[in-house]
């Protein structure tokens, strides 16, 4: 009975105690009842959610430490968020925390608040919001704070947290001018005052006010709670200091972030060290000293995580110290760290490519700067940059392949058949030595397999592979098994052999295999010879080139590789030795007779710059004595022609038949390009004629013949300007010009028509007679403006047009726009045709197909 009782009694209790907790009554009860249990639940939970999502955030930022950092960690994501959509999930529970709070506990009486919880609602509200990266609802729940609670004490916090919000909507004026009244109108202190003076710092940096932030940033190191933040913002005044020249007080700073030592995050103070080193002085500055400091700070194993960083530091050091090749290993060793900071990579892979490029080792420069290019965002003004650079090296890369294969085919071409035998034995001991190890290696593996077996997901009870020996449940990581591994490594080889650790490791280029002389070829055979000939020595010697006219072609290709690295190492990089090897070992080659002249006389151009006056007369006497009737002969016995415009100069009989392809004259155009192609064989004038020809060979004959000589074009000067073009062209042009379908002119008869006069070529005086006096007709036809032209057809006829005609119908009777006395003087015969369908017409000469179908 007593029991029965006391539960009636709780209940009554616990119905009077909610009736009376009422959010429309103003009594003792209600508000605290409703203000700790917004601030004990809803609220709670709210903030919990809130620090969650903020420890996510900052864990998933990555500072840029190459630009001055922001005060606060936060990514701002382009992403498009729809409405009802949040990016963290963190933030939405803390928003929806925030309004359960309003929702339930908000005691709005008489247009006045009375639970002394809800401004914090309100500002927890506005940094869910603000973090979610939702910036004008922010500012709306910030400025309802402003509005509605004017004496809260927390109304300097929603201030400053509204202009955090002003500053991410890029009104940054605005942020000052609001931080600085609030600064002084307030007496704010601690971290109030820290969180006003660091984002009106941030506007201030935003608005490249520079030494008003650093004033900023001093009053709010000084005045926060926070050693995190006191070591961020005494790093970041180092940087601005840095920014504006001022590298002693930059270094002061710096070392304010290394007295913090364990106090702050250890990356300021490696990062403060790394500055600090940057801004070394090499003329004054202790050398000694500091490469102390970089080697303890590469020694102390708590450094390990920056490593990548410190290399890097290392080698830019020596770099500038001039020890090349320590700067090189550390370089290297920087890559290898697998560094998640893509722009330190890039660095690294950058520096390498200039130095090789400053060495005249383009082709590895060339190599170095593609994996550059890999870890620049694509597009972006840097990745330009060095896309700029790796495409001057296109050509020498191209050649330099070719001469190098070509070099080793020829090497074993050249061996005796007992020196042959003796290299590929060589050779096939090491693949010998290599198969054994894999098969050794595979036997281990199994023998492990069989005695540990392989790792399932249902391995509950551990692993004592595993480092530690610690049992793992459910899942064991792949990597925690070494059997997994190796078998993992093994299948690699087997797909893609033993490549190094570098980026771009896929390509062929860079298989590691087989050995030196005997090319990537060699490495192809291997891998598709069966077992019997991979092992057999005379499987590879019957692969070598007997045929002398296969062994002509490569010395012909190997021989033209060679004179267009002499030109670009002569002509580009102004690399005089380089160009001068290449030349010299061309003529050792017993070259094609083409080559020999020009080489010659760059040669003689060579020795010249190169202040060796001697070599360059002797090289001027010969060939001026043996070839007295060549364009160089009249070069080097007539000076001043190159002081003034060489009218037999390549580029000027370049100019001269251009303007007569202007001119129509198109089977003269061909003609010539023909004879100037094989004067000047070699140059780099010849792609210009080829293309000049490409193009005229498309005006006179067509389609076809426009399509096969722009991809000769493409292929044969495939990494020179006009090649690039003509393969841009055969991409894109070429398929918008096969179509030789005709519109239907009897139904369509609105649009632009023509009208055509055909006249025979032997027929020029007559055609441009026809035209003076058509010229004349056509200025006195009212209501319609008409011009005529000139157009070739083919070899044989030419067409005088006349344009400006809207309606077929007016185009098939033309005649009839003339008077009597008009009709008379233009006599000859005329068809009318859509544009559309005259350029149909003159792209694949198919007028007798049109005149058939419409033939009025």
């Amino acid at each position: 009975m007593n029991t029965s009782f006391k539960a009636i009694l709780t209940l009554v209790f616990s119905t009077l105690l909610i009736a009376g907790c009422s959010r429309k009554k103003d009594n003792f009860l209600s508000r605290n009842y409703h203000a700790v249990t917004a601030e004990f639940n809803a609220l709670y939970n709210g903030y919990n959610a809130l620090e969650l999502g903020r420890e996510n955030l900052n864990q998933s930022y990555f500072d840029d430490y190459w630009n001055v950092l922001p005060i606060e960690r936060m990514q701002i994501s382009d992403e498009v968020v729809l409405p009802g959509q949040s990016k963290n999930e963190d933030f939405t529970r803390a928003e929806e925390k925030a309004v359960k709070a309003i929702q339930k506990h908000s005691m709005n009486i008489e247009e006045k608040e009375k639970n002394p919880q809800m401004d914090e609602a309100y500002l927890l509200l506005g940094k869910a919001r603000y973090f979610d990266q939702r910036f004008i609802p922010a500012v709306e729940a910030f400025n309802y704070i402003l509005y509605k609670y004017p004496a809260s004490d927390k109304i300097n916090q929603a201030k400053v947290w509204r202009e955090k919000t002003n500053i991410r909507l890029d009104n940054n004026e605005l942020a000052i001018t609001n931080l600085k009244r609030l600064l002084y109108q307030e007496d704010l202190e601690g971290q109030d005052l820290a969180d006003a003076t660091s984002m009106l710092a941030q506007a201030y940096i935003n608005i490249k006010s520079l030494d008003s932030a650093i004033t900023q940033l001093e009053i709010a190191s000084n005045a926060t709670k926070s050693n995190d933040e006191r070591g961020r913002y005494r790093f970041i005044q180092g940087q601005l200091y840095n920014e504006l020249g001022y590298k002693d007080s930059a270094n002061m700073s710096f070392d304010r972030v290394i007295e913090l030592n364990r106090r702050t995050p250890r990356i300021y103070m490696i990062s403060a060290h790394l500055e600090k080193v940057k801004n070394f002085d090499f003329e004054n500055g202790n050398k000694l000293e500091t490469s102390e400091l970089l080697a303890d700070l590469e020694e102390n194993r708590e450094n390990r995580p920056f490593l990548d960083k410190i290399y890097h530091q290392i080698a830019v050091f020596n770099l500038k110290n001039g020890s090349d090749s320590i700067a090189t290993a550390y370089f290297n060793k920087s890559l290898k760290e697998r560094s998640p900071d893509k722009t330190l990579t890039a660095k690294n892979y950058e520096i390498l490519g200039d130095m090789n490029f400053d060495k005249s080792l383009y082709r590895d420069a060339g190599l170095y700067y593609d994996s550059t290019m890999g870890s620049l965002v694509k597009d972006s003004k840097p990745f330009r940059i060095i896309k700029r650079k790796r495409d001057n090296l296109e050509d020498v890369i191209y050649y330099e392949g070719i001469a190098q294969v070509n070099d080793s085919v020829l090497h074993l071409v050249n061996l005796s058949e007992a020196d042959r035998v003796a290299h590929f034995e060589a050779f096939v001991q090491k693949l010998k030595e290599k198969a054994e190890a894999e098969k050794e290696e595979k036997e281990r593996q199994e023998a492990l397999k069989r005695n540990n077996g392989l790792v399932t997901v249902n391995n509950k009870t551990g692993n004592p592979n595993i480092p530690g020996g610690l049992p793992r449940q459910g899942a064991t990581f792949y990597f925690y098994n070494p059997t997994t591994v190796a078998f993992g490594k093994n299948e690699f080889i087997k797909i893609w052999g033993d490549r190094a650790l570098e980026d771009n490791w896929r390509w062929s280029s860079r298989s590691s295999g087989g050995v030196s002389n005997t090319g990537a070829e060699t490495v192809d055979l291997v891998a598709t010879a069966s077992e019997e000939e991979k092992f057999n020595p005379e499987f590879y010697i019957s692969k070598i080139p007997s045929d002398k006219k296969v062994v002509d072609s490569i010395y012909k290709e190997r021989n033209y590789a060679y004179y267009q690295l002499g030109l670009i190492y002569k002509e580009k990089f102004k690399e005089f030795e380089l160009a001068k090897d290449k030349f010299q070992e061309l003529l050792k080659s017993n070259p094609e007779e083409r080559l020999i002249l020009p080489t010659k006389y760059n040669l003689y151009k060579i020795y010249e710059a190169l202040g060796e006056n001697d070599e360059a007369s002797i090289a001027k006497d010969e060939i001026i004595k043996n070839y007295p009737e060549s364009r160089y002969a009249t070069i080097l016995s007539n000076p001043e022609l190159l002081s003034g415009k060489d009218e037999n100069s390549p580029e000027s009989l370049y100019e001269a038949l251009y303007e007569q392809h202007e001119n129509q004259n198109y089977a003269e155009v061909i003609s010539k390009c023909e004879e100037y192609i094989n004067l000047y064989d070699g140059e780099a004038i010849v792609p210009k004629f080829e293309l000049l020809k490409a193009t005229a060979l498309g005006r006179l004959n067509g389609y076809e013949s426009y399509q096969n000589a722009i991809n000769y074009v493409a292929v044969t000067y495939a990494n020179t300007p006009e090649g690039l073009h003509a393969q841009d062209m055969a991409n894109k042009v070429l398929p918008k010009l096969a179509n030789k379908e005709f519109i239907d002119e009897s139904t369509n008869l609105t649009g632009h028509y023509k009208v055509i006069f055909s006249f025979d070529n032997n027929e020029k005086d007559k055609m441009l007679e026809f035209k003076k006096k058509l010229d004349e007709v056509l200025k006195e036809i009212k209501y319609y403006d008409l011009t005529s032209s000139i157009d070739l057809y083919n070899k044989d006829t030419t067409f005088v047009v006349v344009h400006g005609l809207k309606s077929g119908q007016v185009a098939k009777t033309f005649n009839q726009l003339l008077n009597d006395e008009q009709q008379k003087t233009i006599q000859e015969p005329y068809f009318a045709v859509a544009s559309s369908n005259y350029q149909i017409i003159q792209i694949h000469k198919n007028l007798e197909a049109f005149l058939n179908v419409y033939n009025n």
